[in-house]
């Protein structure tokens, strides 16, 4: 095998690597949308989620997408570990496809494949018929590369050294280690038992040593989930861990299987093809695992707890359903997390306004220190979220994705100003139990109305965030609502000056009541923002495949 043929091999290689990943992010911009609601809506029974694991593994053509996909939906709590344990089995599963595809050898169309996934990709209008054209383009190179690496490997055919070591390779260690290898080094499953296959294409592998080199393979292919989870959050650790366990468990069975059991022999009887016989063999050790640990699943969690102890109660300055170490994944699944993060800081900002406003009313500073303490890890929440976005953004994203990122921008900015008007209303609080000012029973009654009608309203605007869609009833409504309170702070106002020039309340406690009513008003001009942020075509493009 000369320089010649390494080359082609190498290339051939790269070529089907790079045919498989454009292929599945193809169907990823095309059906994931789709996919990611599925599996977080019907992924609350365990036998559904491995099924949905399988079915979108299959769609997307990457087992470790899935999983990516999976710790996403972790993160943001929408399904928990156990949970996601079946559809990580599942995904392990529906990896299989890929070598299915190769055993029935389409070679023969991959130049049309290109030819019109080429045409497709550049001069379809619509964004629909683009991505399908780029499955298509990467099925082609996918098989085109299969292809080159079975012609640049028939020289083999004619090496005597090689054929007398693959001929009478028995050993089973060796032949797992060859896989754990072949793998780590390719960093995809499909692609080493393409290698593989294509090596049975010329006769040169047989079933026996393949046995044992499939299983290092699927062991190897915990590799990259494993590398990608070392600084992420525990539970992106232990769902890296359900990963390697469900291939370590499958190795275990399967290597004495192959050792001491007429399988293999049984396989070849049967079914005469070499490539299709490294497919079944593939399958059957995915599925006959799957099948095992399946009803084992709360088992399984227990012992990623055991690797992965939980921890005490963390500080609150850190991002709870975001993980600034994994910027791959599910654009869909992205977006969640950080409508997720920006949630939370919402509530975060909630919490104070109520706070400092309770704490007006009822001339109380024994909030203060929480009031501070909250508005530190808001501004926290601010910056890392906002990092977070500008990391994002450099990617290149789905423009409903893009437009989103774009809205929890404002977003952020406006709550974080809510937030600092609710500091204020703490200083005048202060102010006033300072000098022994205390508010009369009516400047309080006003007060309280006004507060809890700006609590009332951002929480309308943050459903409208949250829900991604307002129908124009609800708009407005929520326009409605403004405008009371605009009316209602400046009868306050009115109401304010009368009080004054009866003398019922003095010139200092007058100055912190305007103050205080300045601040509810602020905090109804950035609810406004927020609206108008998220009341565009911005979120329904969330929710709709966006269209040229």
């Amino acid at each position: 095998m000369g320089i010649n043929s390494i080359i082609s091999l190498l290339g051939g290689l790269g070529l089907f690597l790079f045919g498989m990943k454009y292929m599945g992010e193809g169907l990823e911009l095309a059906a994931g949308p789709k996919m990611k609601d599925l599996l977080e809506k019907l992924t609350r029974n365990r036998f559904m989620g491995f099924l949905l694991g399988a079915l979108v593994t299959v769609v997307i053509q990457s087992s470790s997408a899935t999983t990516v996909m999976v710790m996403g939906f972790i993160n943001a709590e929408i399904m928990d570990l156990a949970q996601a344990t079946g559809v990580i089995f599942g995904a392990n599963i529906g990896t299989t496809i890929t070598s299915v595809l190769i055993a029935l050898d389409v070679s023969g169309i991959a130049p049309v494949c290109i030819c019109l996934g080429a045409v497709m990709l550049l001069y379809a209008k619509r964004k629909r018929n683009r991505y399908i054209g780029q499955v298509i383009l990467g099925f082609g190179l996918l098989f085109q590369g299969l292809h080159t690496m079975s012609s640049a490997m028939s020289p083999l055919k004619d090496f005597a050294p090689f054929q007398d070591f693959i001929m009478n390779a028995k050993n089973p260690l060796l032949g797992f280690a060859v896989g754990v290898i072949l793998c780590a080094v390719i960093q995809s499953s499909s692609a080493a038992v393409g290698v593989l296959q294509a090596l049975a294409m010329q006769g040169l592998m047989p079933l026996y040593f393949a046995s044992f080199i499939i299983c290092g393979i699927n062991v190897g292919s915990s590799t990259p989930p494993l590398l990608s989870a070392l600084n992420a959050k525990n539970n992106a650790k232990r769902a890296a861990i359900i990963y390697l366990i469900f291939n370590i468990v499958g190795a275990v069975l399967f290597i004495p299987i192959s050792m001491f059991t007429p399988l293999t022999s049984l396989i070849e009887t049967y079914i005469p093809s070499g490539v299709f016989q490294i497919s079944v063999y593939h399958i059957l050790f995915k599925v006959v695992t799957g099948v095992i640990l399946l009803p084992l699943v709360n088992l399984v969690v227990k012992w990623t707890y055991m690797i992965v102890p939980k921890q005490a109660h963390e500080s609150a300055f850190r991002l709870e359903y975001i993980d600034p170490n994994m910027m791959v994944g599910s654009p869909a699944v992205i977006a969640l997390q950080v409508g997720k993060e920006v949630e939370r800081m919402a509530n975060l900002v909630k919490d104070n306004l109520i706070k400092a406003s309770e704490g007006l009313l009822a001339h109380d500073m024994s909030e203060a220190n929480h009031i501070r303490e909250g508005e530190q890890v808001i501004d926290y929440l601010a910056s890392e979220i906002t990092g977070y976005l500008t990391k994002i953004n450099s990617l290149e994203l789905p423009a409903s994705v893009s437009q989103y990122m774009g809205c929890a921008f404002h977003v952020i900015n406006d709550l974080e100003q809510i937030g600092d008007h609710a500091i204020k209303l703490m200083e005048q609080n202060e102010k006033c139990v300072e000098a022994g000012l205390n508010y009369s029973d009516a400047a309080k009654e006003e007060l309280q109305e006004i507060y809890l009608m700006d609590v009332e309203l951002l929480d309308g605007t943050m459903r409208l965030f949250r829900e991604r869609h307002i129908t124009p009833e609800g708009w407005l409504q929520l326009r409605k609502k403004e405008r009371k309170i605009i009316k209602k702070a400046s009868k306050a106002q009115t109401n304010h000056m009368d009080r004054l020039k009866k003398k019922e309340c003095s010139f200092d406690q007058g100055l912190t009541f305007v103050e205080a009513l300045n601040s509810y008003l602020r905090i109804v001009n950035h609810t406004v923002n927020i609206e108008e942020a998220c009341g565009s075509d911005v979120l329904v493009g969330l929710v709709k495949p966006d269209q040229d």
